[in-house]
């Protein structure tokens, strides 16, 4: 039920852009050199980082005992399997706890997706902790010492400070070994990590609590012809697969119904509102004394028109019926609602009945969920080709969750899908191109002191001193690389929505596709090549009349680029990290909430009640680019190794506690850990990036005598390139089925053989729920996990030691599986009106008005308190199911 939010990574720079103006002038000792520049640019960002992270962490500590409802609510929040144990309220006394608690503990209770973030952090750490020892050793003296460039305080530790001299061009020879050894390192963890992740997603699918669930057993195909769109059909096609078919939906094209049913919805939370609203204003108003409250015995026969007592008519809700609420007829709220939400529930129900008999006004439309009597069964069929035509029937996904489809999406046909998919990539190959202007620009920013010594116009730069010169090239280009990254995920998700996938994580995966495009393409290379090449602007006029410069030009000022990139590994790992600790904008926002929002007892609960959860494909790309940064600098540039290496150790640490303490995700977004092999092939990209680069400036490398010095070591750079094609090439051979398979040589004997439907304990109802345990098959052997016990249920999971009959009570209030892919069209109900219970009886009177307008409404399990404020200690609000 929490809705995901944006990563938490650089939540606050324009803060830190206000709080640069208090730092004292410590690095106006720097050199006004343009070169020198980047020290003082550098150590800006960092000072200036460094201060928000302590401040932000010091005031996390402080506050953490004292908002358990920010900083730990997993704790006390949600089904009782899958809450964490509570960590100390001490100052420190927390931390122990934190860090011995393993981070596996995460798939038990947030799922695998969850838990393979974290893991793909923990990656980035055993690749750059050694890369960091290794290059800072090993590299940082071959650039720097005794060179002929004389670059200046960062800039000396790059591959740029390399000398023309015959004597120092020897040292690139250090550099090809040094990529060597580190590629061929990273190729080591990456499968190592790879292994591990194959083998945790096989124990998580098949564990008891996972496999008897109905997500486990059911699949979506979409473009079915219409001679297939039937359920006769479809048993005779996938009857064949053990067990059997427990239950098949086809999706309708059902005309008015989805308008009317969003309709209903509508002014049904409109009266919800409107009679909570009437209680709100009588308890102002006795409150102050306007009128005096009487208690009603809820024994004694209500008055329905108790309201007029505390509320004149001028004072009773209303509202227009025009667009927008502000346009059209003005209409008393609570009798208009009534009527329409009777009326509407009436026209429903008439085009539902037609539609249970009706399949030639509400045809089925191109496709099905079938959910199958074992876990299997759902596994062979989606691998199965199921149609000899092309595009029939060719897209298929298994663990299917009612939350996560897109229904509109599902009656596209599949020739329409390929050509919104194809616009859709065509607009983000655009984007990707023409993004270099905005790009350049930020580039440019970074390196704007490049540019003051030649456009005159810019000239007051060089007369402002080395801290605010640091603050323009370090904090604002950060910025609004920032901001406008956030705007280009909305829209990247917006263009793979529209391509025609039919899931939201299939969209979210979509996301993560075209983030890694675009951000190799443009926020590494091409700000690379701009920001590099800015700080040397001078030198760019020469080179149309000697071309022959270029070679040097871009070897020695490409790897300039570092100083933007420095500025931003401190933004992301300091103030990044800090601010996903210290949760300050969802703490203001839930007190907010609760002073301004606390209108009804629904909202009341789900303020009290929702956990905060993430995007995983916008969390990813955030993520991403500080990879894509980190290789394609750790040779360049080794300090940004070093940099990297810390932002890595904080971000894991912060994600590890807000995935173990704070947020709750949902099983509707688990898709059982595929964005990890995306993110491996994203740092393969990465890789080979970093390698085409360093083979290019091998290649460009020029001595004094301007002959081309370094033509072995790019050989060498192309040889490792290949070799990283081939292991890639048998590393997706050997691993690539599996990240989708459910391999039969693990799956227990017994559950191909036997159906669920036949092996409920003796006394249980056959009802499966989604995403509960109710039905473990007993006789199956359970894969164990590391720590020696069953390995989790899918989605939200349950503790290994809990019982199957302690976990199932806590879905009394889930959706029965039989109706899961219903449409919402044709099954939901008018949602419960919840009133509050007030003790003037008003509550009590608009409950009873609405039953006798034959609407379903409540007033269980609230209450309002002396100031007039809703309480409520309900499990679940009326009408809600948990999914």
């Amino acid at each position: 039920m929490a809705a995901p939010r944006q990563s938490t990574i650089a939540r606050w720079p324009l803060v830190a852009t206000m709080a640069v103006s208090l730092l004292p002038p410590m690095a106006r000792a720097q050199s006004t050199d343009v070169t020198s520049n980047s020290t003082s640019t550098v150590i800006s960002s960092l000072i200036l980082n460094l201060i928000i992270f302590a401040v932000e962490i010091v005031a996390f500590l402080i506050l953490r005992p004292r908002f358990r409802k920010v900083y730990r609510p997993k704790t006390y929040l949600g089904k009782k399997s899958e809450r964490t144990q509570a960590l100390p309220d001490s100052l420190f006394g927390w931390i122990p706890q934190y860090i011995r608690t393993p981070s596996i503990e995460i798939m038990h209770k947030n799922g695998l997706d969850a838990y393979q973030f974290v893991a793909f952090l923990e990656m980035m750490l055993w690749m750059f902790v050694p890369t960091f020892i290794f290059t800072w050793i090993f590299l940082l003296p071959l650039y720097g010492a005794n060179s002929t460039v004389n670059n200046k305080g960062f800039n000396m530790f790059t591959y740029g400070n390399v000398g023309a001299l015959q004597n120092e061009q020897y040292r690139l020879i250090g550099v090809l070994f040094a990529n060597w050894i580190i590629i061929l390192w990273f190729i080591y963890v990456m499968r190592r990590f790879t292994s591990a992740f194959v083998k945790h997603r096989q124990e998580f699918l098949l564990s008891p609590q996972h496999a008897a669930t109905a997500q486990a057993r059911t699949i979506l195909i979409t473009g079915i012809p219409n001679n297939y769109l039937s359920e006769k059909k479809l048993s005779q096609m996938y009857g064949y697969f053990p067990g059997g078919i427990a239950k098949i939906w086809l999706n309708r094209e059902l005309g008015e119904l989805p308008q009317l049913t969003e309709d209903r919805a509508k002014w049904t939370n409109k009266l919800e509102g409107a009679q909570n609203k009437l209680i709100k204003i009588a308890a102002k108003k006795v409150k102050k004394g306007k009128v005096e409250g009487v208690s009603t015995d809820k024994d004694v026969e209500l008055n329905l028109d108790v309201a007029d007592k505390y509320v004149t008519k001028k004072e009773r809700p209303t509202h227009k019926l025009g667009a927008m609420g502000c346009f059209g007829e003005k209409v008393e709220t609570i009798p208009w609602c009534q009527e329409e939400i009777t009326r509407l529930t009436k026209e429903i129900d008439s085009k539902r009945g037609d539609a249970a008999t009706d399949y030639e006004t509400y045809k089925p439309a191109s496709a099905a969920f079938i959910l199958f009597n074992t876990q299997i069964a759902a596994h062979m069929a989606v691998k199965a080709h199921a149609h000899h035509e092309p595009y029939r029937m060719a897209t298929r996904y298994v663990e299917a969750h009612p939350l996560d489809v897109i229904w509109p999406n599902l009656t596209l046909n599949p020739y329409a899908v390929k050509i919104r998919t194809a616009i859709g990539w065509a607009i983000t190959i655009a984007i990707v191109i023409f993004w270099t202007v905005i790009t350049g620009f930020v580039g440019i920013v970074s390196n704007v002191q490049g540019l003051s010594t030649k456009v005159s116009w810019l000239s007051w730069l060089n007369k402002i001193g080395s801290v605010p010169v640091g603050i323009i090239q370090g904090v604002l280009p950060t910025v609004l690389l920032a901001v406008l990254n956030i705007l280009l995920v909305m829209f990247l998700r917006f263009l793979g929505r529209a391509s025609g996938i039919p899931t939201r994580t299939g969209v979210e995966l979509s996301l993560f596709d075209r983030m890694a495009i675009f951000q190799l393409i443009q926020n590494f290379l091409i700000l690379t090549i701009i920001s590099g090449v800015s700080s040397g602007i001078d030198q760019i006029v020469p080179i149309i009349t000697h071309p022959d410069q270029l070679p040097q030009l871009l070897a020695q000022k490409i790897p300039l680029a570092s100083t933007f990139f420095l500025s931003y590994i401190a933004l992301q790992g300091l103030t990044g990290a800090a601010s996903g600790f210290l949760q300050i904008a969802p703490l203001v926002i839930y007190y907010i909430k609760k002073a301004l929002l606390s209108s009804t007892p629904r909202k009341v609960w789900h303020i009290d009640n929702d956990m905060s959860s993430v995007a995983w494909g916008t969390l990813f790309a955030s993520t991403t680019l500080l990879t894509a940064i980190a290789i394609g600098y750790m040779i360049l540039a080794p300090i940004v190794s070093g940099f990297a290496m810390v932002a890595f150790f904080l971000l894991w640490l912060m994600y590890k506690y807000s995935f173990l303490y704070v947020y709750d995700m949902s099983g509707a977004s688990e898709t059982a850990g595929l964005f990890f092999p995306k993110a491996i092939t994203f740092t393969f990209a990465a890789m080979y990036l970093e390698m085409v680069i360093m083979a290019i400036l091998f290649f460009l490398s020029q001595d004094n005598t301007g002959s081309q010095s370094a033509i072995p070591e790019g050989a060498f750079m192309i040889v490792l390139i290949v070799i990283v094609i081939g292991f890639q090439y048998l590393f997706n051979d050997s691993y690539k089925s599996l990240y989708t398979a459910l391999p039969l040589s693990l799956v227990p004997a017994d559950t191909v053989q036997q159906p669920y439907s036949d092996r409920t304990p003796e006394g249980g109802d056959k009802k499966t729920l989604l995403g509960s345990e109710d039905r473990v098959d007993k006789g199956a052997s359970s894969m164990v996990g590391t720590n020696g016990k069953p390995a989790p249920a899918y989605g939200h999971q349950t503790d290994a030691t809990l019982s199957v009959e302690q976990t199932a009570n806590e879905h009394d209030d889930e959706e029965d599986p039989m109706e899961a892919f219903t449409a919402p069209a044709l099954k939901d109900q008018q949602r419960d009106i919840w009133i509050a219970n007030d003790s003037w009886g008003i509550g009590r009177a608009q409950n009873e008005s609405n039953k006798q307008h034959g609407l379903r409404s409540t007033v269980r399990d609230t209450a309002v308190d002396a100031k007039g404020n809703f309480t409520t200690d309900a499990t679940v609000p009326p009408g809600e199911t948990l999914l």
